[in-house]
């Protein structure tokens, strides 16, 4: 049995790990391992070794990691999408109930005043300047309806709100196959103009920086609350705090504290904590593992961001062949040129190819020889060989 050695750039969840098994050997040195776990830490700054095949992110977004770059490298990058969804939709819910009903400037006017002994009877006096609203009835848009969206559009309509939807990636009839309750919105500036709360879950992309800027807010309903449990890139926040100042924009709140808007009046600012259970960490960890696990061993490929999804299997052949190669015209045939002139039958082969980038898995009757495995690698557009047994 092979042994892959793996590093963990962040702490991972011991139910992951145990997924991996006893051929998995964690090592302290990235370089020298075939496999990197990692969750939080920047990777775009990394140099990394021809000894990595694939790197598992323990979460959802990938913006810490160098996509593109890996690809090319013929290094395969995973995420662990739905994973931590409940978790995010949780908190999702509990922020819209803190912006509505000036909950935290309730609880610190308590503890400013917790000395007093006739706290009791002051509060009778002083609650009223704490009054809110209910968010039952009220309008929110949910912009993006993947893994998150979708729960969050549900939950929300079962505390009663009128929910409409809008996502830039998908059509009318998927969206209603996500929440037949939900009002599915071609235009967002539908959204903008009716909502009374918005909140947005997009990934971070380079299309996506800046998704809601000045003109976004400019056509917001007066009083808005903005949402923004995804990613702080996703938002003009400079225009926010202006709209937060002028009044047009009632609260903000966020998961990412940065030095623009941590402290600023009217910003609910939460320590990156959409993730953070126990539950969604352990969930992340064991997908994670698995993924990883799959493709160093099988060369299986589940929930890659960078290359296309493919399912060999195990292998019950003498040997398996995965290359990751460009998604250019002719490539299959002068892969099987390279096989057939070696006199190896090819038992089973699967081909998959996404966003110009392309898979295919040989399963052979026998081994293939280092010269055909070399021949196979200096082909124009193929950025790694691997040979499985």
């Amino acid at each position: 049995m092979t042994t892959f050695r793996y590093a963990m750039l962040n702490n991972i969840a011991q139910d992951g790990l145990e997924r991996l098994g006893e051929n998995f050997v964690e090592v302290k040195d990235a370089h020298e391992a075939e496999g990197i776990l990692v969750r939080s830490a920047k990777m775009h700054d990394m140099d990394f070794s021809d000894n990595l095949l694939a790197v598992a992110r323990a979460g959802a977004g990938v913006n810490n990691i160098p996509v593109k770059d890996l690809a090319e490298k013929g290094i395969v990058v995973f995420n662990t999408p739905g994973a931590n969804s409940n978790a995010v939709k949780e908190l999702v819910i509990a922020v819209l109930i803190l912006a509505s009903r000036n909950i935290i400037d309730g609880i610190n006017w308590v503890r400013a005043h917790m000395d007093n002994p006739d706290i009791a009877a002051q509060v009778e006096k002083e609650k009223k300047q704490f009054a809110g609203t209910e968010i039952k009835g009220k309008k929110l848009g949910v912009i993006g309806l993947g893994a998150i969206g979708a729960k969050v559009s549900k939950a929300a309509v079962s505390l009663g709100m009128d929910v409409f939807g809008f996502d830039p990636f998908i059509d009318a009839e998927k969206a209603l196959k996500i929440n037949k309750k939900m009002n599915y919105l071609t235009d967002l500036d539908e959204i903008y103009r009716n909502c009374d709360y918005i909140t947005i879950h997009v990934p971070a992309m380079e299309s996506t920086k800046g998704y809601i800027d000045a003109d976004a807010v400019r056509e917001m309903k007066d009083g808005v609350v903005i949402l923004n449990m995804a990613r702080d890139v996703l938002i003009d926040e400079n225009a926010v705090l202006e709209a937060l100042d002028a009044g047009k924009v009632r609260y903000y709140v966020s998961d990412f504290p940065n030095a623009t808007v941590a402290g600023h009046k009217n910003c609910i600012t939460i320590p990156h904590l959409g993730a953070s259970t126990e539950e969604a960490e352990k969930n992340c960890a064991v997908m994670a593992c698995n993924e990883l696990k799959d493709y160093l061993e099988n060369g299986n490929i589940t929930n890659s961001v960078n290359f296309p999804n493919v399912d060999a299997g195990k292998c019950i052949y003498d040997t398996r062949v995965l290359i990751l190669h460009k998604n250019i015209p002719g490539m299959i045939k002068k892969l099987s040129h390279i096989i057939g002139d070696e006199g190896i039958n090819v038992a089973e082969m699967t081909n998959r190819s996404r966003n110009g980038y392309a898979v295919t898995i040989l399963d052979l009757d026998s081994g293939i020889s280092e010269e055909s495995r070399e021949t196979l690698a200096s082909i124009e557009g193929v950025y790694k060989i691997r040979v499985i047994k």
